[in-house]
């Protein structure tokens, strides 16, 4: 039920929705020529034929009356239109699911610790399949996160955590263990007073060693949920630094796992970009800033230099003022470009809801001049881009790599 035509058995009559049928990720369609528009002489009658997606091509019609520039300009927009909203609506749907079977787990943990690690693996396994493969994904910025705080940062965290590990090359089973836990990296938090489970600078020192206990409680709960050691090192090392700064082993790069590495990045990342109190909130652009600037040595190297390529300098989320003076929002990057990501710009005489993504790296003398706050736009340009409060992230084909290919 994961797309935007009605029934499951319809007439193609467009190539935007070959397209987006394509960014469902179905391997194969089955077409029937008896019900297709086709000359008669070119196929005889056959039943139904299960054909590769890679296959497909537009359906071929009879000439037809040239269109003027203006029309075919319109037709063409509302086709990537109905492409562009049919691949947003496809994450911000696998995204909530996620969130919600995410947030079921984790109030398993406590009475039903067992049905939790169960439940937490079949939806890391979802995600490592859809992942793998020879697919190039990308990172899409969502509309509006749903659900609450604690499952928004969790499947945050895991989602960029898991395409890392993609980059990295780790094994099916490795991902899985990723999966996990990242998502139950802050299990240990439940057995928190609520006052200290978000780290405060005015923390005493006393509440400052009850927070870095979450770490062993987390250890401690993992152990009875039965979850196997690769998740187990995850929740026990994600705050541990590769300079031997971190909590609460003090362990340097040498002695953490690599998926431990990813998820002590991410997780800094995604607490930067939404932390407990919204005010404090750095720009997606800015938290990417100061990791490069300040966690040089906090942050394994190799990690932290696949993590800007594949965020790019401007990460989903950033607000930017293009080359040519006018404002846009980064919605997707394509990490072979990192500075030529994916736009809403702001296009007074167009809609708000028949904004299309611009895709930069097509557009050679258009780039990014430089990075906003939300509240340096203009008050036209922010109500038009309406930044996110909070940030979420899901992934998706790479459709700029499909660009390439076509």
């Amino acid at each position: 039920m994961s797309h935007p035509f009605p029934l499951s058995s319809f007439k193609i009559g467009s190539a935007a929705q070959i397209a987006t049928i394509r960014s469902l990720g179905k391997p194969r369609v089955r077409w029937s020529p008896e019900k297709s528009d086709v000359d008669a002489g070119s196929v005889t009658s056959m039943p139904l034929a299960s054909v590769p997606m890679s296959d497909v091509v537009a359906p071929s019609a009879a000439p037809a009356k040239v269109e003027p520039p203006e029309a075919t300009e319109r037709r063409q927009r509302r086709e990537a239109l109905v492409t562009q909203r049919a691949s947003l609506q496809l994450c911000e749907h696998q995204f909530a699911e996620a969130t919600k079977a995410c947030k079921h787990a984790i109030d398993l943990v406590p009475t039903k610790p067992q049905e939790a690690r169960e439940q937490t693996e079949a939806l890391a396994q979802a995600f490592v399949d859809k992942m793998i493969g020879q697919q190039e994904m990308c990172i899409r910025l969502l509309t509006e996160g749903a659900g609450d705080k604690a499952s928004l940062h969790a499947v945050n965290v895991a989602v960029i955590s898991l395409l890392m590990g993609k980059t990295f090359g780790l094994s099916a089973a490795e991902m899985v263990d990723l999966g996990v836990g990242s998502m139950l990296h802050d299990i240990g938090k439940i057995e928190l007073p609520e006052r200290v489970r978000h780290r405060e600078e005015h923390f005493t020192p006393a509440e400052n060693q009850f927070y870095q206990e979450h770490v062993a409680h987390g250890v401690t709960l993992a152990k009875k949920m039965g979850l196997k050691s690769g998740a187990t090192l995850v929740i026990a090392q994600h705050h541990e630094h590769a300079d031997g700064s971190g909590f609460p082993l003090k362990l340097n790069s040498d002695r953490m796992t690599t998926a431990a590495r990813i998820v002590s990045l991410v997780n800094r990342y995604d607490n930067m970009c939404n932390p407990h109190v919204p005010s404090r909130a750095l720009t997606p652009h800015e938290a990417l800033s100061l990791l490069f600037a300040q966690g040089k040595n906090r942050y394994d190297t190799a990690i932290l230099g696949a993590f800007i390529k594949m965020m790019g300098v401007y990460p989903p989320g950033s607000v930017v003022q293009l080359t040519d003076d006018r404002y846009a929002m980064v919605v997707s990057v394509n990490s072979t470009r990192p500075l030529k990501p994916r736009v809403m710009v702001h296009e007074p005489r167009v809609s708000r809801d028949e904004a299309l993504l611009l895709n930069l790296e097509c557009e050679p003398r258009l780039g990014i001049r430089r990075s906003l706050k939300p509240q340096q736009l203009p008050t036209e340009s922010l109500e038009y881009l309406s930044p996110r409060p909070r940030v979420a992230y899901f992934f998706e084909p790479d459709l700029a790599a499909v660009e390439m290919a076509a």
